[in-house]
């Protein structure tokens, strides 16, 4: 990617607009990686999209967290729930994790038709 060099508008410092560390920090245009840390300054929503399969049909999810550590929490324990990445063996262990108790705000939800061939529920 082509580097787009910005000033930062707190310490005045340059740095390059489409790097990694500019990227995963966040934060307006014209605010450097380390101010974005330092300041607090990133306001985005994290949000984490999850699916759930419902006999042949697909449900989506897309919840909302006030902090990245809250989402990746959450994405750790719906994934350890719900035998992701596991295939054929998908059962889960004599462990359960709790995915309850944590801060989370349901941003939408599109749920698949659960009435499979036509059968009545």
């Amino acid at each position: 990617m082509k580097s787009l060099i910005k000033v930062c508008i707190h310490c005045e410092s340059d740095f390059d607009a489409n790097s990694r560390e500019k990227h995963r920090s966040g934060g307006k245009i014209n605010e450097c990686p380390d101010c974005v840390y330092e300041l607090g300054t990133e306001t985005a929503v994290k949000y984490l999209g999850l699916t759930m399969g419902d006999g042949k049909s697909t449900a989506m999810s897309i919840v909302a967290f006030d902090s990245p550590e809250d989402r990746d929490s959450y994405s750790r324990a719906w994934k350890a729930v719900t035998g992701f990445h596991k295939g054929k063996s998908c059962q889960l262990g004599g462990v359960q994790t709790n995915i309850g108790g944590r801060p989370v705000r349901h941003v939408s939800y599109a749920g698949g038709n659960p009435n499979h061939k036509g059968k009545a529920n």
